[in-house]
C-alpha cells in the first residue's frame, strides 16, 4: 500500500486549504512518467497484492464479532486517535477495515465482502477500482471514506447526480454515525452557510458538477475577482476524493469545461439579432456556405459562406458590421439548427430548454450553453429567453480533479481508458474480481438495413422474453428514440414503462419495477448509472434480465454499463443489440473504407450482419473515441495555458 500523504490533512503541513498544484513537465520528464506509468499499470493492475491484507482483516474481524456496538464505537474513537498520531499505515488500515465491517453489520446488516475490501484498499492507494455492476460499490466506498475520515482527512465522495448524492449519504449515515463520524451531502438548492456546514463534515457526498462549482466560488472569493454574496470559503480544501462512476466523471464529461457566469441582462436588445441570425443561417447552403463536421459536432464556414456573410453585413448593418462578431454569431446559429437537436441534446419542458446529459440521459436544468448559444436555441424553439451568461471563471474536470492531494475512484469500466487515466490524472487501475461468477450471455450484434427492420427485431425480441416471464430492458440513446421504441411496443400490444430524461423524478419507482415478471422497460443511458434492477424470483428462474440495445454509443464503456444491468451478482441474463446502418453512430463516424460497401448492401436491402457488421460497428466506435479523446486533450491544453490566471494559492493568508 502507498502511504497516505500528510498534506492531505488540513493543518500546519498542508495549510487550511490543501490542494495539489500540477505544473507542465518538460518533454523528456513527461515521457519518463508515461513509461513508468505503463509499467506500474502492468505490475499493479492485479488484485492479488491485496489478498494478504484481506486475510488479516478477516482474522481481526473474527475477534470483534461478539462485541456490542457501543464497544465498537469506543474502539473506533481510540483507533482514530492512533491514526491521527501515526498516520494511515498498513496495520492501521487493516484494523480500521475490520472495525468498519463489524459496525456495518450491526447498523445495516451488511458485512463487506473480500472483493469490496480489495476495491477499498485500491482506492486508499489512490487508484481506480474497476468493479462490475452490482458488486456494491456504494458500500465499498465506506471502507475507504471512513478510514480516511478517522485519520482526520476530509473526504469527498463524488457521484454523478443529486439523486444519488442524497440517497447514498442517507443510506450510509448509520454506519458513519456509529463510528463517531459526521456525514453530510450537498445539493444545489442549499445556501452558502448550509454548504459550508456540509463540507465541514468528516465525509461529504456531492455531485461532480456541484463540487467543482463550489470550488470556483471559493477561488473567486479568495482572489477577490468577484463577490458572490458570501466570501467565506465553502470547502476545506481538496484532500481526498472518491469518484463514483469515475470513467464518466473523469473522462466522458471532461470534454466540456465548467463555467461560473453572471447574467448579462441584455436579451431584449439582442432578441432581434438572434432571430435574424437564425433566418440568415437557414438561408445558407450546407456544403457550399458551411461544413457540418458531424463526428466533431462542429460547424465551419467556407470561404463562400464568409463572402455571403460580408454581403449580409453590408445590408443588415448594426451587429452584423463586425466581421468576427457576425461570423461567431452565425456559427452559433448554424449549430443551433444543425448540431443541437430537440429530444437528443436538449428537451423542451415547461416552456424552457433543458440540456440533456449525453452520457446519463438525465436533465441538467441548472446548466446552459454559453455566449448566446442557449438563447439561440430558445429562440428557435419559441420559448421565453433566459438571460445571456458572461463567463467569470471556468475550469475543466481534468484540471480540477488533478488538484486533489489524493484522488481515487471506482467504476465498472476503466481498463479500456487506463492510459488516459494515467496520462491525465496519474491514476492506475486495479481490476477487482466479481464476488460471484458472471452468468450473463452476450449475443452477437445484429446490424439491420433500416430503422424499421431494427425496431421490428427489437419488438420481436422483447415479445419473446415477455412471454417467457423474463424482464426486458430496452436501451436507447435519446428521449426521441425512447418515444419511437414506445410507439412500436404499443403497436405490438406490449405493456411497458418508459424511463428517460422527461420522467427523471419517477426514476426510482420505474427502476424498482423493472425486474418484475414480464416487465418491459424502455430506458435511456441513465439506466446504466447508479441504479440497480433487482430481479423477482420468477424472473431469475426464467433466465434473468434481457437487455436489448437499440444503438451503440460512441464509447464502448457506456454500452458495457448498460449491459451490466443484466447478470449482476451472479444472476442469469442475456444482452443483445439490434442496430441499423443509419444509426447516429454509423452516420457520423462511418470510416470511408466501409462507406461504399455499406451503401451497396443497404440498397440491396441487406443488413451488415455477422462478422462484417461487428467490425463495422467497432470501427465506427474507435473513430468516435479518438475524436472525443482529441477534444478532451484540447480542453486540457487550454486549461494548462490559462492555469496561471485561474489558479490561486489556497492559503489562509
Amino acid at each position: 500500500m502507498t502511504r497516505f500523504p500528510q498534506s492531505a490533512r488540513p493543518g500546519p503541513v498542508a495549510g487550511l486549504y490543501p490542494e495539489r498544484r500540477t505544473e507542465p513537465l518538460p518533454a523528456l520528464d513527461q515521457l519518463a512518467q508515461e513509461v513508468g506509468g505503463y509499467l506500474r499499470q502492468i505490475k499493479g493492475s492485479s488484485a492479488s497484492a491485496y489478498r494478504p491484507s484481506v486475510a488479516r482483516i478477516e482474522r481481526l474481524g473474527a475477534d470483534l464479532e461478539e462485541l456490542p456496538l457501543e464497544e465498537l464505537t469506543r474502539r473506533a474513537l481510540r483507533l482514530s486517535e492512533d491514526m491521527h498520531r501515526l498516520g494511515l499505515t498498513k496495520p492501521m488500515i487493516e484494523a480500521s477495515f475490520a472495525l468498519i465491517r463489524e459496525v456495518s453489520f450491526h447498523t445495516m446488516g451488511k458485512r463487506h465482502y473480500p472483493v469490496q475490501m480489495i476495491g477499498a484498499m485500491a482506492m486508499l492507494d489512490g487508484r481506480i477500482a474497476q468493479m462490475a455492476t452490482g458488486e456494491g460499490k456504494t458500500l465499498t466506498a465506506t471502507l475507504a471514506a471512513a478510514t480516511a475520515a478517522l485519520a482526520g482527512i476530509p473526504v469527498h465522495v463524488v457521484t454523478v447526480n443529486d439523486y444519488l448524492v442524497a440517497r447514498d449519504a442517507k443510506e450510509m449515515a448509520p454506519l458513519y454515525t456509529a463510528l463517531g463520524l459526521t456525514v453530510a451531502h450537498v445539493v444545489p438548492e442549499m445556501g452558502a452557510d448550509e454548504k459550508a456546514a456540509a463540507y465541514a463534515a468528516d465525509i461529504t457526498y456531492c455531485s461532480n458538477k456541484q463540487v467543482v462549482f463550489d470550488y470556483l466560488r471559493d477561488r473567486l472569493a479568495i482572489s477577490g475577482n468577484r463577490k458572490l454574496g458570501n466570501e467565506r470559503r465553502l470547502l476545506r480544501g481538496l484532500c481526498f476524493a472518491i469518484v463514483d462512476e469515475a470513467d464518466s466523471v473523469l473522462v466522458d464529461e471532461a470534454r466540456t469545461p465548467l463555467i461560473i457566469a453572471e447574467q448579462a441582462g441584455d436579451n431584449d436588445a439582442r432578441l432581434a439579432s438572434y432571430r435574424e441570425a437564425l433566418d440568415f443561417a437557414a438561408a445558407l447552403v450546407k456544403g457550399r456556405d458551411f461544413i457540418h463536421r458531424v463526428d466533431e459536432r462542429q460547424i465551419e464556414l467556407t470561404p463562400a459562406g464568409s463572402e455571403r456573410l460580408d454581403l449580409i453585413g453590408a445590408q443588415a448593418g448594426g451587429i452584423w458590421r463586425g466581421k468576427l462578431r457576425r461570423e461567431e454569431l452565425m456559427t452559433k446559429a448554424l449549430s443551433a439548427i444543425h448540431v443541437f437537436r430537440r429530444d437528443h441534446e436538449y428537451l423542451v419542458m415547461d416552456d424552457k430548454v433543458h440540456i440533456i446529459d449525453e452520457f446519463t440521459g438525465r436533465l441538467m436544468s441548472d446548466r446552459s450553453w454559453e455566449e448566446g448559444l442557449h438563447q439561440l436555441i430558445e429562440t428557435k424553439e419559441g420559448v421565453e429567453l433566459t438571460d445571456r451568461n458572461v463567463t467569470r471563471a471556468k475550469i475543466s474536470y481534468q484540471a480540477y480533479f488533478r488538484r486533489y492531494v489524493r484522488l481515487s475512484g471506482m467504476t465498472g469500466t476503466a481498463v479500456d481508458i487506463r492510459g488516459e487515466l494515467w496520462s491525465v490524472y496519474r491514476l492506475s487501475v486495479v481490476s477487482v474480481p466479481t464476488h460471484r461468477p458472471v452468468r450473463r450471455r452476450e449475443l452477437a450484434d445484429r446490424v439491420h438495413a433500416s430503422q424499421d427492420a431494427k425496431w421490428r427485431a427489437t419488438v420481436a425480441a422483447a415479445a419473446k422474453s415477455h412471454a417467457e416471464g423474463r424482464a426486458v430492458l430496452i436501451g436507447t440513446r435519446s428521449v426521441a428514440a425512447s418515444e419511437v421504441a414506445s410507439r412500436h411496443l404499443s403497436e405490438a400490444g406490449l405493456p411497458h414503462r418508459v424511463l428517460s430524461a422527461s420522467q427523471n423524478k419517477e426514476e426510482a419507482d420505474i427502476v424498482a419495477l423493472a425486474g418484475q415478471d414480464g416487465a418491459i422497460t424502455v430506458a435511456t443511458n441513465m439506466a446504466g448509472r447508479g441504479t440497480d434492477i433487482i430481479l423477482s424470483p420468477g424472473v431469475a428462474a426464467a433466465g434473468g434480465l434481457h437487455v436489448v440495445m437499440t444503438e451503440r454509443h460512441e464509447s464502448r464503456r457506456i454500452d458495457r454499463q448498460l449491459a451490466g444491468r443484466s447478470g449482476r451478482q451472479g444472476d442469469p441474463g442475456v444482452v443483445e443489440a439490434h442496430l441499423a446502418v443509419d444509426d447516429d453512430l454509423m452516420r457520423a463516424h462511418c470510416p470511408v473504407v466501409f462507406g461504399a460497401l455499406v451503401s451497396a448492401m443497404t440498397r440491396a436491402g441487406m443488413g451488415v450482419d455477422g462478422p462484417l457488421g461487428r467490425v463495422f460497428v467497432r470501427r465506427c466506435q474507435r473513430k468516435a473515441e479518438r475524436s472525443d479523446a482529441r477534444t478532451r486533450r484540447s480542453v486540457l491544453k487550454v486549461d494548462e495555458k490559462v492555469g496561471d490566471l485561474l489558479a490561486f494559492a489556497g492559503r489562509s493568508d
